[in-house]
């Protein structure tokens, strides 16, 4: 079983990081297009020709499964995805649908192209959460991620000065609407009140990974890993520190 992940940059490394949890006997290829990145800020038109020549490219490397560990790529392109390549194609999405059990509001962050997508807005109406639903692009972010500015006072400060432009007393939820966010979990924590959760969209995208895999998620004894960039191939090396951060911002919530 190969699949593959795609991601504009290290975002996607928080899926593979947990798919290595819950799937055995898989290869895996992590696939980041980092000459584009970040995606968050690009018109719709490219960011779908940007994503399906990388999905193209998986094709051709022969993956049984592609998923599009990329908030603002699904938002984008999945539609066209879907019609232009038969194999099976996963998309992520913000876990709003988790907020129809809180009481109080809930604050999505993701990128603009995320935020100002139709995807998003369709999702909030079918859950029929428009009322209780704020919205707040977070475009640094992904650029501090791609740099590995994980803890910088520079992090804290950007996500100080646009969290307080709202009033987080009605609030329960935030939910990250943006993989590369997964790398600031404890940046929101340090910053919000403890009433409020956090939650991203990792486990409900790869719940429907093993779904369409007619709930099989093992497959062998080991999983393997291709990393590759859209700029060169990445070594193991490269990547350990974006999964060690992982493995410690799992925890929070």
């Amino acid at each position: 079983m190969k699949i593959a992940i795609f991601d504009s940059g290290f975002g996607g490394l928080s899926l593979l990081n947990e798919a290595l949890k819950r799937f055995s006997g898989v290869e895996f290829i992590y696939f980041a297009d980092n000459e584009n990145a970040p995606y968050g800020t690009k018109s719709k038109d490219e960011i779908i020709c940007l994503t399906k020549k990388c999905v193209k490219f998986l094709v051709d490397q022969k993956a049984d499964m592609i998923t599009i560990a990329c908030n603002t790529a699904t938002s984008a392109a999945i539609t066209e995805l879907r019609s232009s390549f038969s194999v099976p194609i996963i998309g992520m999405e913000p876990a709003i649908k988790l907020g129809a059990n809180t009481g109080g509001d809930i604050l999505v962050v993701a990128t603009p192209a995320t935020i100002n997508g139709n995807k998003l807005s369709d999702l909030i109406h079918k859950v029929n959460l428009q009322s209780k639903t704020h919205l707040l692009a977070l475009p640094k972010l992904v650029k501090f991620a791609q740099n590995m500015e994980f803890d910088s006072e520079e992090v804290l400060k950007y996500l100080k000065d646009e969290i307080s432009k709202f009033d987080l007393s009605n609030i329960d939820l935030l939910v990250l609407g943006c993989t590369h966010f997964n790398y600031f979990k404890d940046s929101f924590r340090a910053i919000l009140p403890d009433k409020i959760g956090i939650i991203d969209g990792v486990n409900g995208t790869i719940n429907q990974m093993i779904r369409r895999l007619g709930g099989i998620s093992k497959f062998g004894d080991k999983n393997s890993i291709s990393y590759i960039s859209s700029t060169k191939n990445l070594d193991i090396k490269e990547i350990e520190p974006y999964l060690k951060r992982l493995d410690i911002m799992r925890e929070i919530n």
